[in-house]
């Protein structure tokens, strides 16, 4: 009887000590479980483009990110959405990033998906590319040193760079006289550069131009075959997100008629474009690194100024010059920043 009762003592013992251990664990400070620590920022990234097309532009912004120590999947996450070339989806993508609640909205192209954007929200930042046009002029913002919105982000200057590019083209091609405009209306920035910037350079170059109309990837078989009959001896491509789009298809069409080119980015030259002339853009997506840096660090877009660019490159695709029968004097290969071999 007595060795039950020890035994009863004992158990009962350990028991109290049990309950107590657990009560002093439960009132000790351990870390919160990780499901409560602080959400990745998550950046929704627009474009017009396929993936493919995009992935150059893409990537050069994630590694500036990189640089900034930004690894998306890790301190941060990217939600793309491409409209694959059917610009009628940019509203419909830009709405759905929206929904998302991301942190802001990277607008990876020009004027359709900067306007896309601004119409889904008024309050989530947007940075911009470079794409466009004179982001004042299209009302985009109030000013480029306050943009007074939550749009902010870099202007490319492209449409003040018109005539400088069809001075290279001459200086390229001494021979050309007639050169044909592929312009889309609807894209403001080019809108402008055809109708008050490119008839002054062409008339002090003694060009003729030949403004090409396309609104819609359907206009292109038709204007090819009007560009056939016209005979033009070198071909200028505005921007904006359709030519952006239909980029393979223009250069493919330059290449097949022998037609010196100029564009406005490098990536038409990677794709077998003649020349480019425009803002580095790698220096560019440098800066959109800079802009997301900052706006996760909780500056806000309208406080932070409209940046232009403050380097160009002139890059030439030799492999094209040759394909085409075209040779470039040396004086204008020695000022290209780069050369396609």
């Amino acid at each position: 009887m007595v060795r039950a009762n020890r035994s009863r003592a004992i158990s009962v013992h350990k028991k109290i000590t049990r309950l107590a251990l657990c009560a002093l664990l439960s009132a000790l400070p351990f870390p919160a479980p990780a499901q409560q620590s602080k959400n990745v920022p998550r950046i929704g990234y627009l474009s017009a483009q396929d993936p493919a097309l995009e992935s150059a532009r893409a990537e050069a912004i994630q590694q500036a990110l990189r640089e900034r120590g930004y690894i998306d999947g890790q301190n941060i996450a990217t939600e793309y959405r491409y409209a694959e070339g059917k610009i009628d989806r940019l509203a419909e993508l830009a709405g759905e990033l929206v929904r998302l609640k991301v942190d802001m909205i990277v607008v990876a192209g020009g004027d359709a998906l900067i306007r896309a954007a601004k119409n889904a929200t008024k309050t989530i930042p947007i940075v911009l590319t470079g794409s466009g046009a004179d982001p004042v002029e299209a009302g985009f913002v109030e000013s480029l040193a306050r943009p007074g919105s939550n749009i902010t982000g870099i202007t490319s200057l492209s449409r003040e760079l018109g005539g400088k590019r069809l001075e290279l083209l001459k200086e390229a091609v001494p021979k050309l006289t007639r050169v044909a405009v592929l312009n889309d209306p609807a894209a403001t920035g080019s809108a402008l550069e055809l109708k008050e910037d490119l008839p002054a350079a062409a008339r002090a170059l003694r060009l003729t131009l030949q403004p090409q109309e396309v609104r819609t990837k359907g206009d292109f078989d038709g204007v090819f075959a009007a560009m056939g009959k016209q005979r033009p001896d070198g071909l200028y491509v505005l921007g904006g997100t359709l030519m952006g789009t239909n980029r393979k298809r223009i250069v493919g069409f330059a290449l097949k008629s022998r037609l010196p080119s100029m564009y406005q980015s490098r990536q038409a030259i990677d794709a077998g474009g003649l020349m480019s002339y425009g803002a580095d853009e790698t220096e560019s997506y440098r800066r959109v690194a800079n802009y997301v840096d900052r706006i996760l660090k909780g500056a806000k877009p309208a406080d932070l100024p409209v940046e232009q660019p403050m380097k160009f490159e002139f890059v030439i695709n030799l492999k094209t010059a040759k394909q085409i029968g075209v040779n470039i004097a040396p004086e204008v290969l020695a000022r290209a920043t780069r050369l396609i071999r």
